[in-house]
């Protein structure tokens, strides 16, 4: 019987409809930790997800990844556990550590700042575990199988559709520190200004957290600033949503008087007034992906430096909180 259910070969067609049909009529069901004890490995994977116990976290992205994440192993027949880690913690290496330890995970999927640590993605693989990066940045590329888009040319792509419609005076909300592929958005918006011959530098840059309350409380620094930009550029989504309701709470005209933009394209850009332009990355699709990786590497029974890094597509969504610069406005920029 567990040939017949494992796929395993050398057994008779005749004998494989008889088992078949008999697990139908019993609705069967395999039980997937008795599976693993027998087959002396766990089929565990873990979500390693970035958190602040200070903050609220921003729950589209995780809840895409690990919903990815989570259909992909169904299919594949793992199980998959998620573990949020306040990535300012001084002993968050040693947490993720003891999850691959305690749960006796075969595969551990990173997500930024995570997937940048390379001295964590090391210790990881020391303990013969399989590790998947999401949107990995710095040495954290070179040291494992990785998913995500090219943050670079997303941040390029927002930036160009902004400059098109006569944008000139820019502000960036960037991410936590260590955050890459949000420092990697900034340097694709620095390199749109490049070439269209305006100074990258003159850019303002404000360190945010992804959160919904930095971007409000970073926006209305903004505006008290005697020259306030007339695009700004969020790192994500929740941020963007932040800026809105500052601008509003200020009295400002979205997008005539300032045009705001979000990365992620997750549903709060769609449920905003006026609906958030953003970056679409595929979430779900990523999470999925991490766990093919993951499953590959486990099939193949090996680590090696060939690493495999999959790079999805991304676009540039246009919705209605940016508009084309007015004249008073472009004149005021130049």
């Amino acid at each position: 019987m567990s040939r017949v259910l494992n796929g395993g070969p050398n057994v008779r067609p005749e004998v494989r409809q008889r088992v078949l049909a008999s697990v139908a009529a019993l609705d069967y069901r395999v039980n997937p930790q008795a599976r693993s004890l027998a087959g002396g490995g766990s089929r565990m994977l873990a979500l390693i997800l970035a958190s602040d116990l200070e903050a609220e976290p921003n729950s589209f992205y995780a809840s895409a990844l690990e919903l990815g994440a989570l259909r992909e192993c169904l299919s594949l027949g793992y199980q998959l556990m998620t573990r949020h880690v306040p990535q300012q913690s001084p002993d968050r290496r040693e947490q993720v550590l003891e999850v691959v330890t305690a749960q006796r995970c075969q595969g551990v999927i990173l997500t930024p700042p995570f997937a940048d640590d390379a001295e964590l993605i090391e210790a990881i693989r020391r303990r013969r575990c399989h590790v998947a990066a999401v949107s990995p940045g710095g040495p954290g590329r070179a040291l494992a199988d990785g998913v995500g888009i090219d943050d670079e040319a997303g941040g390029y792509d927002i930036a160009t559709h902004l400059l098109d419609l006569g944008h000139r005076r820019f502000a960036f909300i960037s991410g936590i520190e260590g955050h890459l592929s949000a420092e990697q958005r900034l340097d694709g918006l620095k390199r749109a200004l490049r070439e269209r011959g305006l100074d990258p530098e003159a850019v303002t840059v404000l360190r945010g957290d992804f959160t919904f309350r930095s971007g409000s409380v970073l926006a209305a620094h903004l505006f008290d600033q005697p020259d306030p930009p007339t695009a700004l550029v969020c790192a994500n989504d929740d941020m963007a949503a932040g800026a809105l309701s500052a601008a509003h709470g200020r009295g400002l005209d979205v997008p005539v008087q300032l045009s705001i933009t979000g990365f992620d394209d997750t549903p709060v850009s769609e449920i905003v007034w006026p609906p958030l332009t953003t970056v679409h990355q595929p979430l779900k699709e990523m999470g999925r992906e991490a766990v093919r990786l993951l499953a590959t590497r486990l099939a193949e029974g090996r680590q090696d430096p060939h690493w495999r890094f999959a790079v999805l597509s991304h676009a540039v969504v246009a919705r209605a909180s940016v508009a084309r610069a007015t004249p008073k406005l472009a004149a005021a920029s130049a």
